[in-house]
């Protein structure tokens, strides 16, 4: 499967990360970014790009803030990574790790 990078370059391997974590890293950067976006950096489609917002909102791993006709996206870095291997670190870690401070900014 080929995907677009954020830099436009075409992606073909796999990566570390999963798509949850890419659509996390996209909320964390922009709060007010949109899905159409979202799908288009991570590569994925605008639905599927719902369902992990719903997936972390559910985990409460975010939370989406309605904003007029648009959404606003509050990330919960203090839970803790839902699996067992890495279930000894926190969100805000994983944030931390790609970059991106406290107050979202690379």
């Amino acid at each position: 499967m080929t995907r677009i990078d954020m830099n436009g370059q075409p992606h073909t391997t796999w990566t570390f990360l999963s798509n949850h974590a890419h659509v996390l890293i996209c909320l964390a950067d922009d709060p007010d970014i949109r899905m159409r976006e979202v799908a288009d950096r991570v590569g994925i489609t605008e639905r599927a790009v719902q369902r992990i917002v719903s997936e972390l909102e559910d985990a409460d791993i975010i939370s989406r803030l309605r904003d007029g006709r648009r959404n606003h996206y509050e990330v919960h870095r203090g839970r803790k990574l839902r699996h067992p291997v890495e279930s000894h670190r926190t969100v805000g870690e994983l944030l931390e790790m790609v970059g991106l401070s406290e107050n979202g900014e690379a």
